[in-house]
Formats: structure tokens, sequence, C-alpha cells
């Protein structure tokens, strides 16, 4: 006999964690993390002992009570310390500056432009205390190359970007190396000198790179680019540019793995290059299959990634070191234990766990997440995961199929909150990365041009089916799910599928793929044209603005059945909320069952812990409603909200 776990609560799987993303600063003297402050997300920082230990209680140094902040980093300075923070999900960051010296002196905004949001903060080689930054202050459309000079905040256009396709990084001795997309479709990189003249580097097929080339990362010296091609693969491969010659000359590939770039990139994560901190030297790449494989091509980082791989059954994840090479910190991605992190010191193989991000979740309490391969209808295997609950027979469950945004990212192994909660609640999770998908080649990807609503959907409803054969699923009990291309995934299954799902939970879905592509930011526009442009169509063309809308779920919605839960970020700059509030409004006056959340501080995807424990609170009731899940009585959640603990 089997018996299914204790329920556990949602705020324990949403709540902030205890302690996140932690770096070692430069000088290995102290460690910088991500903890809570007054219910947000804020940076802490440590002094650390030779013997690794703690030598100071942490402190906390920045001080954001509306948002919290989720991505900070080290300057060459100990003094100062860097951190991004946008406006209730704008996404127009900008770069704020701690004073580690002086706990009275508030953030500085580096980057004080309305609106502008700053993206690539780099930091200049061989100048102390000075960082690139790309920044749409002068055109929302356009990125400039600007340097900041930390200590005194001063800031300086080095770069003027010529076009909204156009993008700045700075090369060896001022040049300048500008990525554009030419109006024959290629990506082309280009020298300019200083006089502003432009000389052709290389060109790129740009079908191959629907999100653009990732990496893209100037060597230390400054005379070459390394990057991710396709060029004559169907796998992501690295290779450098020359930027005199144009010369590709090959760094590393995989035979059978794609290098994890675009998924990193879209996660914003830290990229696939693993580089010195003092040198910035190539040490090792990350490859990404059904599980991590990082490649040293540096002996000594080899010594250290092996040293570093004892200490969890886990892939690597998050990985900073000091200037020496020998301190390090490092996370796991685990599907049951998330984010634990340890300091180590190479040089007296000396090592000490930091934290356990969530310490109150049982990992033996969490489902694994099994890598299972499915055959699409025209023979295409589709790599996905499957979670299963624990303590109950695998057979004719409820079953939750998730869908990934994007639809240019992937699933990957590793802790989903999301779905542990799910599986806690008796449901099965199938994940599923079909066609359109990245990081399985540019044929699986590009294999989606044309097929929204068509075969990428089709794709879905064939692993639905391959659930049920199997004997996992019950084809009466099941629901999609997922957020941004998930939530338009979710709205099409509702009303392109009504009879396979009997629930639907769309996230900040798009509804209508020809508006959507009309109020994007303009930040994003020159992005559109070899993703959402060449994948959907071109909604100015009176043609293909039909079939876009043939293939949106708005134009349907008088066929939906099923009941709907959907939610909303009211400051999304990428699906707005007039798209959700037009749907659920049309939905309601066909007698369709709508739920409806707006969190009026989000943007696109939810941040403050307590609108992701509202959301997934309605999840659960929602999906215990219509699927029959469990679901923690309101009795039992107030008892654990008074103990603090799971009940």
């Amino acid at each position: 006999m089997t018996i299914a776990p204790d329920l556990i609560a949602i705020d324990d799987f949403f709540g902030a964690p205890a302690a996140a993303g932690a770096r070692i600063s430069p000088d290995g003297t102290r460690i910088g993390f991500l903890a809570p402050w007054k219910n947000r997300l804020n940076v802490w920082v440590q002094d650390i002992a030779a013997n690794l230990s703690a030598e100071t209680d942490a402190r906390c140094v920045s001080a954001d009570k509306t948002r919290s902040v989720m991505h900070f980093r080290w300057t060459d300075d100990p003094r100062w310390l860097l951190y991004l923070q946008d406006t209730g999900g704008d996404e127009n960051y900008h770069v704020f500056r701690v004073d580690l010296d002086d706990s009275r002196c508030p953030a500085v905004d580096l980057t004080p432009f309305p609106g502008a949001r700053a993206i690539a903060l780099e930091p200049v080689r061989g100048q102390a205390g000075s960082y690139t930054v790309l920044l749409n202050a002068r055109n929302p459309a356009e990125f400039d190359l600007h340097t900041i000079n930390v200590a005194t905040g001063e800031i300086e256009l080095i770069g003027h970007s010529s076009g909204t396709d156009r993008m700045v990084m700075l090369g060896a001795g001022g040049i300048l190396v500008e990525q554009e997309m030419t109006d024959d479709g290629h990506l082309r990189l280009s020298r300019v000198d200083q006089s502003g003249t432009r000389h052709p580097i290389a060109s790129f097929d740009a079908t191959d790179y629907p999100v653009g080339i990732t990496p893209t990362q100037i060597t230390p010296d400054g005379t070459g680019l390394w990057m991710g091609s396709t060029r004559g693969r169907d796998l992501t491969h690295l290779v450098r540019v020359d930027l005199d010659s144009g010369e590709e000359t090959l760094v590393d590939s995989h035979p059978t793995l794609e290098l994890d770039a675009v998924r990193r990139a879209v996660a914003q994560t830290s990229p696939p290059l693993i580089c010195d901190c003092a040198t910035g030297a190539l040490l090792g790449v990350r490859y990404l299959g059904e599980r991590q494989e990082i490649r040293a091509l540096d002996p000594a980082f080899a010594e250290i990634l092996g040293a570093l791989e004892q200490l969890s059954d886990g892939d690597i994840g998050e990985l900073t070191s000091d200037r020496s090479g020998l301190r390090w910190t490092v996370s796991f991605v685990h599907d049951r234990d998330p984010s634990v992190t340890y300091l180590y010191d190479h040089a007296t193989g000396a090592s000490r766990r930091l934290f356990r991000p969530f310490p109150h979740l049982d990992p033996n309490a969490m489902a694994p997440m099994t890598p299972v391969t499915i055959t699409a209808r025209d023979g295409r295997p589709l790599p996905s995961y499957l979670t299963l609950p624990l303590g109950q027979e695998p057979t004719a469950l409820p079953l939750v199929l998730l869908v990934h945004g994007g639809p240019w990212y992937r699933d990957s192994w590793g802790f989903d909150p999301g779905v542990q909660m799910l599986a806690n609640r008796g449901y099965a999770v199938l994940q599923v990365n079909f066609r359109g998908s990245t990081g399985y080649g540019k044929a699986h990807t590009n294999a989606a041009v044309g097929e929204f609503a068509g075969a990428m959907h089709d794709d879905l409803v064939d692993a639905v089916d391959w659930a049920v054969q199997q004997g996992y699923a019950d084809r009466e009990r099941v629901a999609i799910m997922g957020g941004s291309y998930g939530g338009y995934a979710a709205l099409v299954g509702a009303t392109f599928t009504p009879d396979v799902f009997a629930a639907a939970v769309d996230a900040v879905g798009i509804s209508d793929l020809a508006n959507f592509m009309r109020t994007q930011p303009p930040f994003l526009r020159a992005g559109l044209v070899n993703n959402w442009y060449r994948f959907v169509g071109d909604p100015s063309d009176p043609e293909q603005e039909a079939d876009m809308l043939a293939r949106s779920p708005i134009t349907r919605l008088d066929a939906a059945t099923a009941p709907l839960l959907i939610a909303q970020g009211a400051n999304d700059a990428r699906v707005t909320r007039a798209e959700s509030d037009n749907v659920v409004d049309i939905l309601r006056s066909c007698g369709v069952d709508v739920d409806y959340l707006v969190f009026d501080n989000e943007g696109h995807g939810f941040v403050n812990p307590e609108n992701n424990i509202t959301f997934y609170r309605e999840v659960e009731r929602f999906l215990a409603a219509h699927l029959g899940g469990r679901e923690l009585s309101p009795d039992r959640r107030a008892l654990h909200a008074l103990n603090g603990s799971s009940s």
C-alpha cells in the first residue's frame, strides 16, 4: 500500500529563499548573496576567514522594499558593488551602485535616465573601475554603448547605434564591433574605426539564430570574438572570429550536445563560457542534454572542476571565483534539492556549505524529474521530462501539461517549485520540448516555422496521448498550463482542441498574435524580425495577418468549453493587460467559467513572493476543483501560517 506524502504549504514552495545567488569578491575575502529584507530579496555581504568560516555577521547593503533584487555583481574595487533593478516589472533595468564603506550612503543610480533600459553590463579590461553598458536613453528602440566610471558615476557615450537592428561592443584599442541585421536577412559583424567607418568582418545566416547569436563575447586580448555558431552544423558550437580578418576557427564542440547558450541568455543566468576572473581566459564550456556537461579547456580548471563535482550529485550551476582562481562559490542544479551552495578553497581542498536556499523543504519529499523521449506523429523525437507524484501508483493520474515560454527556450532538468507543488498535490507533470524549442539543434527549432497552433500544438497533444497510452494519465483529467508562449499554448489548447483538456491555466499568455507583435516595446521590436516575423508572419501584410489571426485564440474563444484560470501583470511590457482583459470579457460573455487575477506590481512574470503565493494558491484550488487533485484546507493553511512550517 502506498501512502501519499503530507501536503506542503504553498508558502514553503514560493516564499523567498533563505539565501541565494552567492558570489565571492575578487579579493576572496567576502561573500555577497541575496536574502530577504522586508520580504524582498536584497544584497547581503559577509566577511570570510582564511579557514572559510564566517568572520562577521552578514549585513544587508541594499534596501529595496518594493521589488526583489535579482542580479548583482562585485567590481574590481572592494568598495563598490553593483546591482540591477527595474520598476514594477517594466523591464527598464537601471544600474545601482552600493558603497560598502559607508552604510549610511543610499544606493546611487548610475543610469538615471527615465524610461531607459540598461543591458550588457561588462567590465572594461585594463581600465580599473570602468564598465560598458548598452542604454536606450537617446531612442527607446536603439541601444548606444556607454562607459561608466563606477567611483565617480561619470557616464560617457562611446558608441552611437546607427539603427534599431544594431548592437555595439568594445574591442581592443577603442575599436567598436557592431552586430547588425541586414536587409537580406543576414547577421553581419563589422569593425567600426574611430572615424566611424564600418569594415565588414563576417556574415551569418540569420535564420539559424532566431534570438540572435549567443554568446558573443570579446576575447581578453580584444582581437577576437567568441560566439556560438551553427555554420555547417546542426548543433551550436563555440568559435573564435578574428576581428581583423574575419577568420573563424573552432574553439570547442560536442558531438551530440548543443552549447547551452540560448536558454541561459533568455533566463538571464551566467553565460555558457566559464572564464578566469582575473585574465578572462576561457576555462570551460557548458553543454546541455538531459543533464549538463562541462568541458574543461584548461588543465588547472579541470582539477578544480573535478573537486567541485564531488560536492553534489547535481549539475554545477552558478560559479564564481576570486582573482587567484583558488577560492570558489558553486551552487548546484538539482531536481529535489535546489541551489545548495558551497564555498571551496582549492589551495587547501577545504569546503563549507554556505546555505540551502529552502532549508524547510525535505529533498526526500520532492519528486524526481525523469527525462523521457516522446515520438510526435510525424516521427520527430520530443525530448521531455516527466515528474510523478510520490506515494501514489503511477496510473490514471490527473496530468498537468506544463508548457515552457519563448517558444525559443527549453525545459531542463532541475528544481521547479511549480512542478513540485503540483506533484505534491497528486498530479503527474509533463514538460515537452516541442518543435521550436532551442537546445536540440537548428533543425528542431526551425521545424516550427509556420506551425504556431499547428504542428507545435500537435506535439503537445501527442505528448498527452503518450502519457495516456503509457498508463500515467487519465484522459478525462488533463490540464494545460503555461506562461508567455506557454500561456498562448494553454489558450490554444482551450480553443483549438477543447476536447483534449479539462482545464487551462494561462499566465501572461498571448491571445492575438498580430496585436502582440504590434504592441511590443521599442527595445524588443528590432529583435522580432528573425523570430516572430519569420515563424508567425508580418501583421502589416493583410494575407499574413489573416493567417496569424487564424492561429490566434482570440478568434476561437467561442469554441472554449473548459474552465480557465488567467493571470496577468498590470505592467507587462510584452503582453499588455488589455489583451488579457479582452480575452476574459469575451470568454465570460460566451458563458465560459473564467477566474482572473491581475497583479498591479508585476510585469511579464511574477517576482514578488506574495504574488507567486497568491497565484499558486489559485492554481491549487482551480485544479482541485476541475481535475480532482489534493488541496490544503483553509484550516491547515492557517495552522501553517501560525506555526511557520509545513502541515
